[in-house]
Formats: C-alpha cells, structure tokens, sequence
C-alpha cells in the first residue's frame, strides 16, 4: 500500500514521506474542521435546516478535497467558503430564497467548469504579475492572522476603534498564546507535526481544566468532554435543491437580478480561489520561476466542479480552504494530505460528537503561526517601484481590514493597471489585467 501511495503521489519526487503527509493532512482537517459548525450556523439565518446543512457541508468537504487529492495532487483542501456563505445567506437567498439561490449557484458552478476547461482561470492566475502574487500571499497571511485572533477572542469588536484587544485574563485567551508559543518552540525545535502537536496540546489543557472545573461550559464556550462517541448524520434531504427544486421560483425577480447576481456569484469565487491557490502556492514553494503553478488547471477544475455539486446537496459556494497552508507548513506536499483530510471528514460525519469539542481557541494558534510565514514572502515584494509597490500595499492592507481576499485583489488590480497607464508603462500590462481591471471596476459601480 506504501509503494502505491509513493508511486502516485510522487512522495521521494517531492521529498516527503508517508508520515509527513498523515501528520500535514491531520493538521489541515483540525485547522479547518470548525467550517462543520460555523457553516450551518451562518446558512441557516436563510431558513435552512441547521442538520441537513452539516451533512451538506461534510459532503462537500470530503468530495471537493479528494477530487483536488487525485486530480491535481496537491496538498490543498475545499470546503464552502467563508464569505461566500454569508453573501448567499444574507444577499442572495435574502433577494431569491435559498431554493433559488441554490438554483442561481448550480448555474455558475456549471459556468465555472466550463471556464476552468477553457483555462480562462488558468490565464487569470498566469496574467497576475509576480509581486501581486507575493503581495495575495502576504494579504492572506495577515487574514488568516486576523481570523485566528479572533477565533481565538484575542482580538474582539470594539464600538469606538471598531476592534480592540480582548480580555487578556480570559482562560480561552491564556490557552491561545500557550498555543502560539508552544507551536513556535517546537516548529523552532523542526517538529514538523509542530502545528497539530501545538493544537492538541491545547486542547487537552482545555478539557483537563474543564475537569478541574476551571473552564465553564456556557461562560467561557461549549463543553469539551463529548457528550457521545457515534452519531448518524442527518438527512440532507431538507436543504438539497433536487428535493426542494419544487420552491425554486423566479416570480418578481427580474432578469437583470438574476443575472447580476449568477455573475456577482462566479465573480467573487473565481478571485477567491484564485487570490487562495496563490497566496498557499507561493508560501508552499509550488510556483516555479515564472510564477505559474503546475496543474492549475486541475486544481481550478477541481473547485469549479465542487461548487455545482454544492447546490446540488445543499450548501453554498466552495472553494479552496486558505487553511490548507496549516497542512503544508506542516510538511504537506502532495495529494495525499489532502486524501487525508479528506478521509477524516468522511470520519468527522459519523464521529462529529467527538471532533466537535475541539475548539476555536485550540486552532487559532495554527492560523496565526502560518500567518507569520505567509506574511514573510514581504520580503520578495519589489518596494522600489511605486507603480508596483502601491498596488502591492493595497492588497496587503485591505484583505484583513475588509475581511475579504477578493476585495484585496480588487483594488491591487485597479491600481495596478491605473498606475501602469498614467506612466506610461502600458505594455507592461497583459490584456488578461486590462479585463480584470474593468470587470472589477464594474463590480464596484453594480456590487449586486
């Protein structure tokens, strides 16, 4: 079985082994497994069934993971994308109704597949010059430091600054930095398992100090002892378009919304997954020396496929997990972290009780410390050139600030192509920029 695994994920090729990719794909499922929970949450405020949406997503999870696992081998994960769930739940089914949205989502996933086969992605990822790639990698780094903060309630909302330092004498809070430490000591030590052994850690300081009854279920979270060892997943029947299509209407709902927002739809996952595949491909090492990614294809397939299928059982729009940059720091090369990864949420469906109780603060440390490597790439970025380095900036800053990859590589690509014409360095823009930078002004004049 070993040699099988060598042989077609290439392992000696790309100087892993099997125990590295287990221990990377172990890390990628526990960074991102909180997705099982906080998707349905955000889904359900259209009024879908919270149950059914958790099987939806797992399904999802596993499906779109191991389709990037054995068709691109790479060491990436695809799950509904934050963001993108909550633009479907509060602007999408708001205007349609999750039945139609659904609908509207199973449309620009096909869309999508058939762009991703006529490598119209694949040209967008090669067309981005090579300092906004390291700047995309650098913006996400700083966004999945931001995420971890605040999963962690390190950082919380604040009504005069908008956010603030949380309670420093929070236990949560005191669990996270023991977690960031911990990681950062034993990644220092060249623990590759540096990550996932940091999480656990964690994990169980949480759950010995809910024993001791120091950490209190309902003050400071939910309980970390599970409650059950096995549970059926629901049904997904409740939220799937096949056995809903009945509700899918279009009555007062004009062309031009409908359209709009099938567009909006493609647009915003399109540079979601592309500003993602970037962002980990750069950090990871997989681009080569003229910043393309090998099988970008095949990865971009992967994910345009997932989406159509996520309407098809329920959930919203997939896309590829920045949190698979946990899973390659911790040494994941190949398609085979991702069969991993893939292989527990199949676990995760049946087990859930038990994954249930790792919480957000024991996976906060992950995101932040692979943050700090993502945000490293700085270095690269050319500041010399203002016509580069300001575009550059701008995608950095505004990816954590408004919460959003797509909206970071929005205002680096404007002022990218803006600066470009007005000194007149024109030529030095592909036409694939030229068309980015329109569609995104567009974007910006009709954003529904």
């Amino acid at each position: 079985m070993t040699t099988i695994l060598e042989n077609f994920f290439k392992l000696k090729e790309n100087k892993t082994t099997v125990s590295i990719e287990v221990v990377a794909g172990l890390t990628t499922f526990f960074t991102m497994v909180y997705i099982l929970a906080v998707n349905p949450q955000i889904l359900s405020a259209a009024g879908m069934d919270p149950g059914g949406l958790f099987t939806a997503t797992a399904i999802i999870c596993v499906v779109g993971t191991l389709m990037m696992a054995l068709l691109a081998k790479y060491p990436y994960a695809i799950a509904p994308g934050m963001g993108l769930n909550a633009f479907f739940a509060f602007v999408v089914a708001d205007i349609v109704g999750w039945q139609t949205a659904l609908f509207l989502l199973f449309i620009q996933g096909l869309v999508f597949m058939i762009l991703s086969l006529a490598k119209f992605r694949e040209a967008v990822f090669d067309a981005i010059p090579r300092n906004m790639k390291l700047s995309i990698g650098v913006g996400v780094g700083l966004f999945i430091t931001h995420i971890g903060f605040q999963n962690a309630g390190f950082i919380v909302q604040s009504e005069g600054t908008l956010v603030g330092l949380g309670d420093m004498h929070s236990l949560t809070v005191l669990l996270f930095l023991i977690g960031c430490i911990v990681m950062v000591i034993l990644i220092k030590r060249g623990f590759k398992s540096g990550i996932f052994l940091g999480m656990a850690l964690v994990y169980v300081l949480g759950a010995i100090a809910e024993l001791l009854g120091i950490y209190v279920p309902g003050v400071h979270g939910y309980s970390l002892i599970p409650d059950a060892i096995i549970s059926l997943p629901p049904s997904i029947s409740t939220v799937s378009l096949v056995t809903n299509w009945q509700d899918v209407s279009f009555v007062g709902v004009s062309i031009f919304t409908i359209v709009s927002l099938i567009l909006v739809l493609l647009f915003v996952e399109a540079i979601d997954t592309v500003g993602t595949l970037i962002g980990v491909s750069e950090r990871a090492g997989f681009l080569d020396k003229d910043g393309k990614l090998p099988r970008v294809g095949a990865a971009l397939f992967s994910d345009a496929s997932t989406t159509a299928l996520a309407a098809v059982v329920g959930t919203s729009t997939s896309t590829t997990y920045i949190e698979s940059a946990t899973g390659i720091q911790a040494g994941g090369r190949t398609g085979l972290t991702s069969l991993v990864t893939a292989g527990l949420f199949v676990v995760a469906m049946f087990f859930w009780p038990i994954f249930a109780v790792v919480p957000a603060f024991a996976t906060a440390p992950a995101l932040v410390v692979v943050g700090l490597y993502m945000v490293s790439m700085v270095r690269k970025i050319d500041f010399d050139d203002f016509s580069e380095a300001f575009p550059a900036f701008l995608v950095i800053i505004i990816m954590p600030l408004a919460y959003s990859v797509s909206d970071g590589m929005v205002f680096g690509v404007i002022s990218y192509v803006l600066l470009k014409l007005l000194l007149g360095k024109a030529k030095e823009v592909s036409w694939v920029m030229y068309l980015l930078a329109a569609v995104f002004v567009l974007k910006l004049i009709f954003p529904y």
